[in-house]
């Protein structure tokens, strides 16, 4: 099965019968064949394309152009990276020189393929209105993962394979431009919750993955796709006693490496006029590390992705961290605080209006025992400082908004010009693990949602006011809707 060579209407049903033929998806005939196509921000003026293939490639290339019929372009790469347990090879290329927010067409350059499309990336300081779309905590569907059997049909997936997330946001493909995804790709390292994987540990965590990533790619293939790491990405087993069993391949965020580390960004030049701007920019840019910690610009937004699993002090996926998976450091000492500072600092409100953060483990959450109290120590107080506007994050399985608030006291000021972050939850998308109760809702809650799987969408109507909605993602129901108003008078925000 092409993916990149269906509709993007017709590839989900077929993806659904195709992948679970087998416990591990058919190779196919054709080795060079792309298979898990993700595309992603690169620069001001550059889309990356990363898909994976069966075989190694020498070289890695992908046709592109502004009609489908005249491929003019061509961008290549050398060769193609693998790990020891994985069956196939990961390839990327880079295409550049792109005007802005125009509709290009690709083909990877294979025997077996044919041709998809995209919308460029908007010019930081564009204040034309766009939408961006937030999923995390996102699992594999089927019989190695969740079955949403209960829910509404689709129409673009079987029903008895009906990934409401991913359907939804097939739904509603002319909605948004971009999705950011911080942290849990597909849950393979709960292979062991289903009974039939029990003796085939890596063979199963390697086969989620797998179907995942290629039930993803009608989305993540068309759509440009930001990706930053979640803890089910640290190792091929959750569970600290069962890591015994995880080769050393499929060790710390090994695969979500080989994947997203040749096509996630740097952070760009500075289009302030002011020199320190300039300066802070080029110095968040030598400390940046994607895909652990990055950040791009896309027309009125500023985004950071963060990594709250490693590389600060009690990261709890770190080395003698709470999570006991022995992970990281991926940077040198303080190199992630440091880049978060000059990033922060060097964002011109004039250009960039809105900043937003994006991590996987939250601090303010409702319930108990899913606070990362040593992410809020080593975060929290850089977002207050340099006024971050939005705070978006997961983990927790299920859909929450919180009134802008700062070492848990509300902002007075509300929804009207708060100096603290907005928070938000979503980490409702669907996964294997199920939902999580809403529980305890803390005086600052706004929204809390648990009853089915859900999304968000970020809105950024202009300059001053960001809109953020909560969806069904079965029914496509608008659960809940805000919008936060920010004068953004200064051009440095530093509290």
């Amino acid at each position: 099965m092409v993916a990149g060579s269906l509709s993007f209407v017709k590839a989900l049903p077929l993806l659904a019968t195709s992948v679970f033929a087998s416990t591990y998806p058919p190779i196919p005939s054709d080795l060079t064949t792309p298979y898990q196509q993700r595309l992603a921000i690169y620069g001001p003026n550059a889309v990356s394309v990363g898909w994976n293939t069966y075989e190694q490639m020498s070289q890695s290339c992908v046709d592109f152009g502004t009609s489908p019929t005249s491929l003019t372009s061509r961008a290549c790469t050398e060769g193609s990276s693998t790990y020891a347990t994985s069956r196939t090879w990961s390839n990327y290329a880079i295409l550049t020189g792109l005007k802005p927010a125009t509709t290009y067409y690709y083909k990877i350059v294979s025997t077996n393929s044919t041709v998809d499309h995209f919308l460029s990336p908007r010019t930081p300081g564009d204040k034309t209105a766009f939408s961006m779309d937030v999923v995390i905590d996102l699992g594999v569907y089927g019989s190695n993962g969740y079955t949403a059997n209960k829910r509404d049909t689709v129409p673009v997936v079987e029903p008895n394979l009906n990934h409401a997330t991913i359907g939804a946001l097939a739904r509603t493909v002319n909605d948004y431009e971009i999705v950011i995804h911080p942290g849990d790709f597909g849950y393979a390292d709960d292979w062991y919750l289903k009974i039939g994987n029990l003796f085939d540990g890596k063979q199963a965590y390697q086969a989620i993955l797998e179907q995942f990533y290629e039930q993803l790619a009608p989305i993540a293939g068309r759509k440009l796709y930001m990706a930053s790491p979640g803890n089910h990405e640290a190792d091929c087993s959750e569970i600290p006693y069962l890591l015994d069993l995880c080769p050393e391949g499929q060790k710390n965020f090994t695969d979500f490496m080989h994947r997203f580390e040749n096509t996630m960004p740097s952070p760009f030049a500075s289009l302030s006029s002011n020199t320190t701007a300039q300066t802070l920019a080029a110095k968040a840019k030598s400390l940046a590390n994607p895909p652990f910690w990055y950040s791009f610009e896309y027309g009125m937004a500023h985004v950071v992705m963060i990594n709250t699993e490693t590389d600060f002090d009690g990261a709890p996926d770190g080395p003698s961290g709470s999570a006991k998976l022995n992970s990281g450091p991926f940077g040198k000492p303080n190199q992630q605080i440091d880049f978060l500072k000059a990033d922060l600092a060097s964002v011109d409100r004039s250009v960039t209006p809105w900043v937003i953060v994006a991590g996987h483990r939250p601090w303010y959450t409702t319930g108990s025992g899913s606070a990362c109290d040593s992410c809020q120590e080593a975060f929290e107080d850089l977002f207050y400082q340099y006024g971050v506007d939005l705070g978006v994050f997961g983990h927790v399985h299920n859909s929450q908004r919180f009134a802008p608030v700062y070492k848990g006291t509300a902002d007075p000021n509300g929804m009207k010009d708060p100096k603290a972050p907005m928070y938000i939850v979503a980490g409702g998308a669907g996964n294997i693990e199920g939902l999580s109760a809403i529980g305890t809702q803390p005086s600052y809650t706004e929204f809390a949602y648990a009853d089915d799987w859900s999304y968000a969408t970020v809105r950024f109507n202009d300059a001053n006011h960001l809109q953020v909605d909560f969806f069904q993602s079965s029914t496509g129901t608008l659960l809940d809707s805000s919008v936060l108003y920010k004068s953004h008078a200064n051009r440095f925000v530093s509290q």
